[in-house]
């Protein structure tokens, strides 16, 4: 089984100091146990309704396979 964490450029992270933009990605998880990145994917958006809700596009996310 597979460990993936899952990020997006969507949305805004802010600087402690204000005067900085900050162009970065959010993590929105870490998915362990499934066998590829659709599963972990489907298994995310299952447990987390919150991504859904936050209006966060699926086509934007990136995924990286942890070793």
């Amino acid at each position: 089984m597979k460990k993936y964490i899952i990020v997006t450029p969507e949305g805004q992270t802010v600087a402690p100091n204000a005067d900085y933009e900050v162009d970065n990605l959010q993590v929105l998880g870490i998915v362990e146990n499934v066998r590829s990145k659709d599963e972990a994917i489907i298994k995310l958006l299952k447990e987390n309704d919150w991504i859904i809700d936050a209006e966060f596009n699926v086509t934007e996310f990136i995924i990286y396979e942890l070793l």
